[in-house]
C-alpha cells in the first residue's frame, strides 16, 4: 500500500472524517479505476469507481438508498435523490440539501 505522503501520485482519494461515507478524488478517475483511499488516522484501502469522477468530486464508499444522508467533513451535506452503488459519483445531479430548500 502507498504511504499517505504518496497520495500525490497515482489514482488516489481522501476521506476527510471517519464518519464520512464519501471519498474525495485527488485525481481524475475513470470508470473501473482502482484508487488508494486514505482516511483520517492513516487507514488506507483500495476502492473501485464505477463511473467517471472528476478531480475534487465525491464518490460513494457504500451503496446509498434514496434519502440516505451523505456525510463529508463529518457532517451531513445532503441526501441522495436516488439509490446509487458504491463507487458512484455524487454531485448535484443525484444529491439534494434540505438546508437550501
Amino acid at each position: 500500500m502507498k504511504e499517505l505522503s504518496d497520495l500525490t501520485a497515482g489514482k488516489t482519494a481522501l476521506v476527510l472524517d471517519q464518519k464520512d461515507n464519501v471519498a474525495i478524488a485527488l485525481t481524475d478517475l475513470a470508470s473501473g479505476d482502482t484508487c488508494t483511499v486514505a482516511e483520517d488516522g492513516g487507514k488506507k484501502y483500495e476502492a473501485i469507481v464505477i463511473e467517471k469522477i472528476p478531480f475534487g468530486h465525491k464518490f460513494a464508499l457504500a451503496d446509498l438508498a434514496p434519502d440516505a444522508p451523505v456525510y463529508k467533513y463529518g457532517e451531513e451535506i445532503g441526501k441522495m435523490k436516488v439509490a446509487i452503488k458504491k463507487g458512484a459519483w455524487i454531485h448535484i445531479h443525484n444529491l439534494y440539501c434540505e438546508r437550501g430548500m
